[in-house]
């Protein structure tokens, strides 16, 4: 049985909030069927106003706490976009997507992480690597939010996100298609120790318990980051981004 990605919709409307994220929201085309602008609003707010107009969406002026009420939260940064559910692709159109930009593929694969700002900060860490797609779990696991997309400074509003119902089924299937997979966790090597060229997978597990036991057996290599400190592990998207930086060096 495939478990290459989940491509249905996440269900009821979405909101993005925030100046970053709505302008890229604006920038991919996404469809956005409402902005909502405070009142008075200045600087990149107005940017927005104007690129909505252009593109022929509705945009309605509110005072601060109507906004605060339409995007579920205070920190909107005076402007939300009311979007179609989100698109979860499979993931063969990630390794599309790669073969169409004549790249090896350069994924990213969650397994477990549970906090939507940690899948925020990595998609966006991803999206800055030049990865072509990160991989989620269905369930017991953080999906794109509006706090997600937050915490990704738009990147989730174009990164091509994947869900799957079985993390270590995925990886199978993602090795017989040549794709070597690492996964971050501790005893592993030096991740600057490695080279990293052609089609590679990289494995970044939940908050509090890691990559789980079966995932970690699917990996081809272990890689962790050696620590000079006091602490004894890195948050889960700050060592996401440093490992994907080092594995990008190695690409075309």
């Amino acid at each position: 049985m495939s478990d290459m990605g989940d491509k249905s919709k996440s269900g009821d409307r979405r909101i993005v909030y925030g100046r970053n994220p709505v302008l890229e929201a604006l920038a991919s085309g996404a469809e956005i069927d409402r902005i909502y602008i405070q009142k008075d609003i200045e600087g990149a707010g107005k940017k927005i106003y104007a690129l909505a107009k252009k593109a022929g969406i509705p945009v309605a002026p509110l005072d601060r706490r109507a906004l605060s009420r339409e995007a579920g939260t205070a920190a909107h940064q005076g402007v939300a976009a009311v979007m179609s559910s989100f698109n979860y692709v499979g993931i063969g159109d990630i390794l599309a997507a790669a073969a169409a930009l004549g790249e090896a593929p350069f994924i990213v694969i969650l397994d477990g992480i549970e906090d939507p700002h940690n899948l925020g900060a990595v998609i966006r860490s991803a999206d800055g690597a030049g990865a072509h797609g990160v991989v989620i779990r269905a369930d017991r696991a953080a999906q794109v939010t509006p706090a997600a997309v937050k915490a990704s400074a738009g990147a989730a509003v174009r990164a091509p996100v994947a869900r799957v119902t079985n993390i270590a089924r995925a990886i199978d299937e993602l090795k017989e298609r040549g794709v070597w997979v690492y996964g971050a966790d501790a005893d592993g090597e030096d991740y600057a120790s490695l080279t990293y060229e052609g089609a590679a997978a990289l494995v970044i597990g939940s908050e509090g318990s890691g990559i789980s036991r079966l995932v970690r057996e699917k990996c081809d290599r272990i890689v962790s980051i050696p620590l000079r400190g006091k602490l004894s592990s890195l948050n889960a998207s700050c060592a996401a981004a440093v490992v994907l930086f080092e594995m990008a060096k190695d690409r075309p």
